[in-house]
């Protein structure tokens, strides 16, 4: 998160809702290859994601608004409203915005859980979402203006301090969480207090000499993707052009012309992803959703240059971004440290967004490669099993000894931040997880992560429904069934094949075919025929661990190699292996890893499990180097006796007991 000083016009076509009023997903626009399901028309039903997602609907969410009221977020509001007396409270001018993304969550829980009126939690989040909305509604301006650290603290004065106040930033997030709310719900409250917002705000910023007022850009990327958002709800063109206005004017100097918040060089011009890992990746999610609506060539160009060079040479294994602590950043290029990694929680849902607009602009599996890794394993980590405690970073290394401050920045589990951006924001990402996870075109369905659930799409011929039944990422065996489909009608079925695999067997019917025979195109593996209700497809991929090593130019892990299996990244924690710290740990890479079954530990799951030793090194004394070199007395370390080395999915760690961590493993 950034660091900071103390009457509707009528649509140009239709909105979002159907006729009747029923709420649904997002409506298909622009020049995408391919269009996102609407929500109603991807389920999770069963497995490790809902699993997930259950702890975050009956616990993470319901305990928003307890939180919120006690780090007082609701109270500033009540003070604006007038309903209630005393100061701003809080450390930072963009802490509305927790109540948004809340807002946002608990709303497209709201979706999920709305058919059971008898489930009493679903009815008591709806009281709160009803409450707050109302709360939010009071507090707006007439004029459409809501801030309350600046209607507060600062005497009501506006936009003097775009470089750290945050009020595009905050109005974004409450747009996104009024389009969900709506789309969940039908309801326009909170849509109407977004659109007033939004047009206020379109009233006071443009170019020089559009007769606007002001001429600038919010110091935190937000709300240029929420303008396109509410775009695609309301069919308000204007809302779209604001949101291009807004992106093209980063990197012309309005807020000094720092990497920090992406004003050094224009999206169009840029050759690498640079400054605030957040920052950054929400400026090119708006690029691509602009890219999307409009048909702008230069600006997919410039997400697929800066995406190739994130990933290149940015992006930690784990799918973290953000090497540096300090100002959040990325930092150079190969520049991934361990145990100094920031891999913000936020930065990983931001890469998540990303990269689900750029895999729906282009059609490619690339970029669901990477969100794939990244939600298993860089986003997964800031939530704890139970759903109470959050990291805010992420790093790959704990050391023995290490001493925790506690804070916002800490290594271990906190109940809450000062600074409390990561966990609405898992909130909303594992609420609204049936978004990421299928996509239909003219020609087929395209299966992008591997979950239990159904998946309806809308092709030419008529509606197409597949069923998908899984284990994974535990057991690699993908079973899919078609449930409904034109009648004499060929389609598609496209089902990605991740990255990581190198062996997979599909079997069609009573046909079973190798990657020989089924190849893969682009990621995808395409399965066109005329297909009729009951046909069934088992798609076999095979998880065997395995042994993953660094680009040498990455320092901080050569020598180093990781232990991966499926999409999971694995860890050593010193609470699996007695006797020691992992400091002197060492794995031998000539003995065959294994996996095992352990339902037993950390809710059940798998782990693998290599042999390695503890070093024996020398004490040296008052000085930990020695020189190098033959003849120049270099300490030789020796090897104790072996190890039995357990790794568990990083997602997993520090949800037992503090102590040190490590994903990369020295081989010598």
């Amino acid at each position: 998160m950034p660091r900071t000083r103390p009457t509707v016009p009528t649509p140009e076509r239709p909105t979002a809702l159907e006729a009747d009023g029923a709420p649904m997903g997002p409506v298909r626009l622009g020049q995408g290859a391919t269009t996102a399901l609407t929500p109603a028309a991807a389920e999770v039903s069963a497995g490790f994601w809902e699993t997930r997602r259950e702890v975050n609907a009956r616990t993470s969410v319901p305990q928003g608004p307890g939180l919120l009221e006690s780090a007082g977020n609701l109270n500033n509001l009540r003070v604006v409203a007038g309903t209630a007396e005393g100061e701003f409270k809080g450390a930072y001018p963009f802490v509305d915005s927790d109540v948004y993304k809340w807002l946002e969550a608990a709303s497209w829980q709201l979706a999920q859980w709305a058919p059971d009126a008898d489930d009493a939690q679903a009815r008591e989040l709806a009281d709160d979402v009803e409450r707050i909305v109302a709360l939010v509604a009071d507090a707006q301006q007439p004029d459409g203006y809501l801030n309350t650290w600046f209607q507060l603290l600062k005497g009501g004065e506006r936009y003097k301090d775009l470089r750290w106040g945050h009020e595009l930033y905050c109005a974004g997030h409450l747009i996104q969480a009024a389009v969900a709310h709506h789309r969940a719900t039908g309801q326009p409250q909170l849509l109407d207090v977004a659109r007033k917002f939004a047009d206020h705000i379109d009233s006071v910023f443009g170019l020089p000499g559009s007769g606007k007022p002001i001429d600038g850009i919010d110091g935190h990327p937000e709300v240029e993707t929420a303008l396109v958002e509410l775009y695609r709800e309301t069919g308000e063109r204007r809302y779209l052009d604001l949101a291009g206005y807004f992106v093209d004017r980063f990197g012309h100097g309005l807020l000094g012309g720092e990497a920090y918040c992406q004003d050094r060089v224009p999206v169009r011009e840029a050759d690498n992803v640079e400054g605030h890992a957040v920052r950054q990746l929400y400026l090119l999610a708006a690029a691509a959703d602009l890219a999307t609506e409009t048909g702008d060539a230069e600006l997919r160009a410039a997400g697929e240059r800066l995406w190739r060079a994130m990933t290149a040479t940015k992006t930690h294994l784990t799918g973290g971004l953000g090497a540096h602590h300090d100002e959040e950043d990325f930092g150079d290029p190969y520049e991934l440290p361990n145990e100094r990694a920031y891999c913000e929680t936020c930065a990983a849902i931001a890469s998540v967004q990303w990269s689900w607009r750029m895999a729906l602009l282009t059609g490619e599996a690339r970029y669901s490669d990477l969100i794939e890794r990244t939600l298993y394993n860089g986003f997964l980590a800031g939530v704890s099993l139970d759903g109470e405690r959050w990291l805010y970073v992420n790093p790959l290394q704990v050391r023995d000894g290490h001493t925790d401050t506690g804070g916002d920045q800490s290594a271990r589990r906190t109940r809450w931040f000062r600074c409390a951006c990561c966990p609405p924001n898992v909130m909303r990402l594992l609420a609204s997880l049936n978004h990421y996870l299928a996509t239909t075109d003219t020609g087929g369905l395209q299966i992008h992560q591997y979950v239990t659930g159904r998946y309806t799409g809308h092709l030419e011929g008529g509606p197409v429904t597949v069923t998908a039944q899984t284990d994974y990422p535990w057991h690699g065996t993908i079973g899919l069934t078609v449930e409904q489909t034109p009648q004499d009608s060929p389609w598609t079925l496209s089902l990605r094949i991740p990255q990581w695999c190198r062996e997979y067997r599909v079997r069609c019917g009573d046909t079973v075919y190798d990657q020989a025979d089924a190849p893969v195109t682009d990621g995808w593996l395409r399965l066109e025929r005329t297909w009729a209700p009951g046909d069934q497809v088992v798609l076999e991929l095979v998880l065997a661990p395995r042994l993953t090593e660094a680009d040498p130019r990455v320092d901080a892990v050569r020598g180093c190699v990781a232990i991966e299996r499926g999409p999971l990244v694995y860890c050593l924690e010193q609470v699996d292996h007695p006797g020691g710290g992992l400091d002197d740990m060492v794995i031998d890479t000539t003995v065959p890893l294994a996996v095992k079954d352990r339902p037993d530990l950390l809710g059940g799951l798998v782990t693998v499990v290599a042999t390695g030793h503890r070093r024996h090194i020398p004490d040296q004394g008052w000085w930990p180097y020695a020189s190098a070199g033959p003849d120049t007395g270099t300490v030789v370390t020796s090897p104790g006796e072996p190890v039995e080395l357990t790794a568990i999915p990083y997602y997993a760690w520090a949800n037992r007991q503090d102590g040190s961590m490590r994903v990369w493993l020295p081989t010598t």
